[in-house]
């Protein structure tokens, strides 16, 4: 257990609403393991709605589709929920058929804690770099939404709250010098 921080829920959304796992995530939560789900990419926003509520998720994998459900974007917006999206991935399994139409920046914009990330990147085709490059092009980020972004992958992540302070100390200290 000393070895484990947390459990998620992943692979296949079809077929397979969270709402089936509520039983061995209250037990990994009684174990004090945090808790992740994959919701949201290929399944509907309810699927989101269900992992927060049903397994009590700190965060979302994917998560692109909560825009099907407005109150859940100001939701995951006012609650800092991270979604932790791969753009590439979302392109491959046709999420969205061009990367211009991804809703990545507009969940950015709307206050939604979205952070990029890679998904099987030998599957997907895309390293952490090669998904955050893709974005900042094929949605024009500006530099300060790059930087938002960097920033919530430090708050999503599970690290202990004095070395995640550390780190974006670092972090902000890097954009300040880059920016002189």
């Amino acid at each position: 257990r000393a070895e484990f921080v947390g459990v998620g829920l992943d692979s296949g959304e079809k077929g397979n609403p969270p709402s089936k796992f509520t039983r061995v995530f209250a037990k990994a939560r009684e174990h004090g393991l945090r808790i992740v789900a994959h919701a949201g990419e290929e399944g509907p926003a309810a699927y989101i709605r269900e992992a927060l509520t049903l397994l009590h998720a700190e965060r979302i994998d994917h998560g692109v589709r909560c825009d099907e459900d407005p109150a859940l974007v100001k939701e995951l917006a006012a609650k800092c929920i991270p979604l932790t999206v791969c753009p590439l991935s979302n392109l491959k399994l046709r999420v969205v058929k061009d990367l211009r139409e991804h809703n990545f920046a507009k969940l950015l914009r709307a206050g939604v804690h979205v952070t990029i990330n890679s998904d099987d990147p030998s599957y997907f085709g895309g390293y952490l770099t090669d998904n955050l490059l893709a974005s900042w092009r094929g949605l024009a980020l500006t530099e300060n939404e790059v930087r938002a972004i960097g920033r919530n992958a430090f708050e999503a992540s599970f690290l202990p709250a004095e070395r995640k302070a550390a780190l974006l100390t670092d972090y902000d200290a890097f954009w300040a010098s880059s920016v002189a």
